[in-house]
């Protein structure tokens, strides 16, 4: 989250949500794949709530010092081949993705879903037509979307509802995020203080198995989060939200490449431009 985005990377979602669709709409598009049976190769968690933990643990820095080190190897691959992904490439496989989740049988039955804003200049997958589709609506029929808002370089962030565009402010890294409070100076409502809960999680990564292992960019700032969540819906009863990661066809990598620890989240999908992979059972039920 503290790699700096150029202004001008978020300039599309500074646009009204229209102009955000039509610039969308303009790119090269793919011919989008719906639906999606679950790939021979992944089966179903056996418990219909996982959304987190896959793990190694233990407490030999040597062994801590080697995860680190393979994971800092593999973010460095990554990198350079997102770097060097061809931009009408990048286009379709962005249109492609968007439209899956569009018109997912998980999204449209959403209420409320956390979504992050996403930064060109960090090459992650577009979310710029889900969020303007979304906020297009007039708010008494929007659902209720929450993006993350940076708290501190300590892995801290929180997620706050936005309702317009006009919503997101550029931060000192050059992000966009959330405001603190609306322009009548109340304060933005926070997912982890509401009454109810949300119904999913649209979360960003640098590479992803098909087990549900994620490598982030090592902020740590989802899988604290996330976890944070967790509790919070424990606590309360309430069903865990599907957490859903957007790659590109390059992010699937081999099982067993990404080291983990206690730490990571694992996610109980994900949505390439090829389809919805569901990992967990309750990604598998949902997706139905």
């Amino acid at each position: 989250m503290y790699c700096q985005c150029r202004a001008k990377a978020g300039r599309l979602m500074m646009c009204s949500a229209k102009e955000v669709v039509l610039l969308t709409q303009a790119r090269t598009l793919a011919s989008p794949t719906t639906a999606l049976s679950r790939p021979s190769n992944v089966r179903p968690s056996p418990d219909p709530n996982r959304s987190l933990v896959t793990m190694t643990t233990t407490n030999d820095p040597l062994e801590v010092e080697a995860i680190f080190q393979q994971k800092r190897s593999l973010r460095s691959k990554i990198r350079k081949e997102l770097k060097n992904m061809d931009p009408i490439r990048r286009s379709e496989e962005d249109n492609a993705i968007q439209s899956i989740v569009l018109g997912a049988p998980w999204f449209k039955a959403s209420k409320s879903f956390c979504a992050y804003i996403s930064c060109a200049a960090l090459r992650e997958v577009d979310t710029s037509r889900i969020v303007s589709e979304v906020l297009s609506k007039p708010i008494e029929d929007q659902k209720k979307l929450y993006v993350p808002r940076v708290e501190d370089r300590n892995s801290n962030m929180r997620m706050l509802r936005i309702s317009n565009v006009d919503d997101l402010i550029e931060n000192s890294m050059h992000l966009l995020e959330p405001s603190l409070v609306h322009s009548d100076g109340k304060q933005r409502e926070d997912v982890m203080e509401v009454s109810d809960p949300v119904d999913l999680f649209i979360v960003p990564g640098l590479a992803f198995d098909r087990s549900g292992k994620r490598l982030g960019r090592s902020g740590g700032y989802y899988d604290l989060f996330l976890k944070k969540y967790q509790e919070h819906a424990k606590e309360r009863k309430w069903k865990h939200p599907l957490l859903v990661a957007l790659s590109y066809s390059l992010q699937i990598i081999d099982e067993g490449a990404i080291a983990v620890t206690s730490k990571d989240v694992s996610v109980d999908a994900l949505v390439t431009p090829s389809g919805y992979i569901p990992i967990s059972s309750a990604a598998l039920e949902r997706g139905k």
